[in-house]
């Protein structure tokens, strides 16, 4: 009862409105960017104002920069990969579907830091720990659908086309490592992650969980119809969060 009432106390709604009125601006002047949909980019108000109204400009400058680095690896070598049709659609424009699919679980952890009583440091090493999935896992699907020279499922090494759910490349998996570390930094210079033992925890369970969500592509998602590359994405990101802090607590960083 007591975190309800500090959760709606007048100081922290007058917060909440300012985050909304912001980002409301904001959004108005960057939905011409082509980066999301027009209901990605509401969307994205939403998040922004979750992100800003608890862990103020920080937090959200994290998420804006992780999807500047997403939207940008996601246009390299974009035409050849229309050619051989494996571009993301609408031009690589992302909508509401891969907004929460990727940053649900950011955002549910960036809520949670808000009580009076919440571990911060350990719920900032599960949010970092869920953008640096995300991003490894866009860095490593768009190189290696694009460079990958031998493509092979992950669950047999067994050579199949590039974009084939589950598969794996040399050339992707480099990639994701270096999208976890670089994500990683971002969010170490913005001090949501402190020291360095924080960030080489973040950037190896960025890289793991994109491997395990190559894992579920390969063996869950051609068994069941309604888990969808958003659903997968969320729950990389989940998986990628509490490995994280388990670690984090194991290991005595949290």
């Amino acid at each position: 009862m007591l975190e309800l009432m500090v959760l709606a106390s007048p100081e922290r709604l007058q917060g909440w409105l300012g985050a909304l009125l912001l980002n409301a601006a904001l959004i108005a002047l960057a939905q011409r960017l082509p980066l999301l949909t027009r209901s990605g980019w509401v969307h994205a108000g939403i998040l922004g104002t979750l992100l800003w109204g608890s862990l103020g400009w920080r937090g959200w400058l994290a998420v804006v920069l992780y999807l500047a680095l997403g939207s940008l690896v996601t246009r390299l070598g974009y035409r050849r990969k229309q050619e051989l049709g494996l571009a993301e659609g609408r031009g690589g424009r992302r909508g509401p579907e891969n907004v929460w699919g990727s940053a649900a679980t950011g955002a549910a952890l960036a809520l949670l830091t808000v009580l009076p009583s919440a571990p911060v440091t350990l719920l900032l090493i599960g949010f970092s720990a869920s953008f640096a999935a995300k991003l490894a896992d866009t860095c490593g699907s768009e190189i290696g659908k694009r460079w990958g020279r031998h493509t092979l499922l992950i669950t047999s090494l067994r050579p199949v086309p590039p974009g084939t759910e589950g598969a794996i490349s040399l050339e992707g998996t480099a990639a994701s490592a270096a999208g976890s570390a670089l994500m990683a930094l971002v969010l170490l210079q913005l001090g949501l992650l402190q020291g360095w033992q924080p960030w080489l925890l973040v950037a190896g369970v960025g890289l793991a969980a994109t491997l395990i969500e190559s894992l579920i592509g390969a063996v869950l998602q051609p068994r069941l119809a309604w888990l969808s590359n958003e659903l997968v994405n969320a729950l990389q990101t989940l998986i990628a969060a509490l490995l994280a802090m388990g670690l984090a607590q194991a290991l005595l960083l949290a």
